[in-house]
């Protein structure tokens, strides 16, 4: 399994059956993350042992990042199990950060040797890595040396590349010249901004740092990007699609001729041939693509559905919809039903109702429910207002906080809960509070946080999600706190997810025997909470979907704080009143550690809670916008088959 230097199409974009002609970069969009770094991973095997055949150095360009992670793990593997060696192996490192010790967790030395060199038999003195601890006098001459050492061994034979939000590959920000090399670089503030969780706040951030230019990146005789997550789909698009230009570092690629990108569905979800596949030729139109290509006509035209006629179809590519479905007041009148059948005030199904034509069944009439949220606040900021009615509808709700949140408790709060505790307590039972302040003292936030400060923040959460479940009426014993063990590092960087953390879902899934499922389908990050979490669900669901029980079991998913499904793609819209709205934000309310200063709040500034408002109120304008009901806020789910 490795990625030839032929080039041809890898992946069609459904219903599509010719090649784009807007792309200016080879890609290849694999199925999840995993698939595409296995894919990169066995292709740096290959190359690694056809160089052994020939009894020649293998030199690799490497990156760093949460993109590379799993695919440094895949190629541990085939070394520890397949017996892959690196004996002959160079490696230079695309950049570091300016400056920061080697000892620090967030240096990129500590990251590859945490993640690959320690566990290779790589030659220690083939390892080159830009030094962030060169002094300002010397750091130039380092530069110069550093190109020199990768000429001297013939140049690099792969480039391995992830891709920034500015579009910068290595540090080679915009603005970067195409003859630029090995240099020194300031940061742009928003990859200082995404670096800002690592290293505990932007102020924490280096505003310098060492990098290849791209000059040398293009040099390589074979590269390699690779991109998952919807983050970084606007960015792919433009690389893709868009002219040279040094505002995008990654379009220089183009110049490259033996560049492939490798993708999953949602990095490539902005391509044209993917987002508006009939504007690059004939399609197939199934349901899904029907339902998609409508949405977008009446964003395009500013119409909602019913008013859309023949000539809109004809003027935006669709005119062999129109040849093989009939006319625009068919099409029309299949996609306003679909919407207005996806609306329902009774998420776990409406008893003693014809369920033909509503998103769920009647029947149970009442329902077990498992809400999985990935860390003590994401039920009610996501789906707070479906949780609510859940509820209230007489349905046995449980949630299952998938993680303990801690990492996102800061010290100052957990302080004060300490002290508050310290004032309750009589002066003989102050040991316990006395060392954990002790603890904080000499807490180092460049290592893993001690077990006592963890289990504090995470005790603080806890309590915060209790409030909030109490107050939509749920029983304590119906509130499970899972602490799966890969988030428990007590740092940033998590543990890879264990059979352990899958058989801890797949029991709590199979003691309570549910009917309906929720979890966050957040997509973003490939190694990021939400869509870790995710996979575990996957996973277990996959290992259970025999049972009997489970074929009458459906998954839902919803949408975490930064992303909301598209319109077409929404199978369940749960309205919700102002009042309802109201209930919602109060819920939220009751995590107050994560209001009013969230450490990981991305590159949104607005609080959670009004993240999710306006989210709510965007999706119910669309249904407006598309000529249906009026309401003050739309929660939105997607249907996950497992079966």
């Amino acid at each position: 399994m490795t990625l030839s230097n032929t080039r041809h199409l890898d992946y069609e974009a459904p219903g599509c059956f010719e090649e784009t002609r807007y792309e200016k970069l080879h890609n290849v969009i694999c199925k999840t993350p995993v698939e595409g770094s296995k894919l990169i991973a066995h292709s740096i095997a290959s190359l690694i042992k056809s160089k052994q055949e020939r009894n020649e150095m293998c030199v690799l360009g490497l990156a760093t990042g949460s993109s590379p992670i799993s695919v440094y793990r895949e190629l541990v593997r085939l070394h520890q199990e397949e017996g892959l060696s690196f004996q002959n192996v160079i490696s230079f490192n695309l950049d570091e950060y300016y400056p920061l010790s080697k000892e620090d967790v967030q240096s990129y030395h500590y990251f590859m040797h945490t993640h690959l060199f320690n566990h290779v038999d790589i030659k220690p003195e083939h390892v080159h890595i830009p030094n962030g601890e060169v002094s300002l006098k010397e750091i130039r001459s380092f530069c110069i040396e550093y190109e020199r050492k990768i000429e001297a061994f013939g140049g690099i034979d792969l480039q391995i590349l992830g891709i920034g939000r500015t579009g910068h590959i290595g540090f080679n920000e915009p603005g970067s010249h195409q003859n630029s090399q090995t240099r020194t670089i300031t940061l742009d503030h928003l990859t200082r901004y995404d670096a800002a969780p690592s290293f505990q706040g932007i102020e924490n951030v280096p505003r310098k740092a060492i990098t290849m230019g791209i000059q040398t990146i293009l040099s390589a005789k074979r590269v390699l990007l690779m991109a998952w997550g919807t983050n970084k789909a606007e960015i792919i698009q433009k690389a893709i699609e868009g002219d040279i230009s040094p505002m995008i570092p990654t379009t220089y690629l183009q110049l490259n001729e033996n560049t492939t990108l490798v993708l999953d569905h949602e990095a490539a979800s902005e391509l044209t041939r993917i987002k508006t596949p009939w504007l690059v030729g004939q399609c197939d139109w199934d349901e899904a693509l029907r339902s998609k290509a409508i949405a977008w006509l009446c964003e395009k035209t500013g119409k909602s559905i019913l008013k859309l006629i023949d000539e809109d179809y004809n003027q935006h590519g669709m005119s062999d919809l129109l040849a093989s479905h009939g006319s625009a007041y068919d099409l029309n009148i299949e996609m306003f039903n679909r919407l207005q059948r996806s609306i329902t005030g009774w998420p776990g199904g409406k008893a003693n109702a014809d369920d033909k034509y509503r998103p769920e069944r009647a029947l149970p009439e009442k329902k077990r429910v498992i809400i999985f949220s990935p860390h003590p606040d994401d039920d009610v900021i996501s789906m707070g207002g479906t949780f609510d009615r859940l509820v209230s509808q007489g349905h046995e709700v449980h949630v299952a906080y998938q993680t303990s949140g801690n990492i996102a408790v800061s010290d100052e709060d957990a302080k004060l809960f300490l002290e508050v505790t310290q004032d309750l307590l009589k002066t003989e039972e102050h040991e316990k509070v006395l060392k954990l302040k002790e603890e904080f003292e000499r807490i180092n936030p460049q290592q893993p946080a001690p077990r006592g400060i963890c289990d504090l923040k995470g005790s603080i959460r806890k309590r915060e999600s209790l409030g909030a479940t109490r107050y939509f009426g749920l029983p304590d014993e119906q509130v499970h706190f899972m602490n799966l063990p890969f988030y428990e590092t007590g740092l940033i960087d998590k543990n890879p997810v264990s059979q352990k953390d899958i058989d801890l879902t797949l029991a709590l899934i199979e003691e309570l025997k549910p009917h309906q499922i929720y979890a966050a389908g957040d997509l973003a990050d490939p190694h990021g909470t939400h869509r870790v979490c995710l996979d575990v669900i996957f996973s277990a669901v996959d290992a259970l979907k025999t049972k009997p029980f489970m074929k009458d079991c459906w998954l839902w998913l919803y949408r975490g704080a930064w992303h909301e499904w598209e319109i077409h793609q929404i199978e369940m819209a749960v309205p919700m009143s102002p009042d309802q709205v109201l209930r919602k934000r109060k819920a939220i309310f009751f995590h107050q550690s994560q209001k009013d200063g969230v450490m990981f709040q991305g590159n949104d500034h607005r609080e959670f809670w009004i993240r999710a408002e306006e989210r709510n109120a965007a999706t119910a304008k669309k249904y407006k916008d598309m000529g249906l009901s009026e309401y003050a806020a739309i929660e939105a789910f997607k249907r996950y088959h497992f079966l």
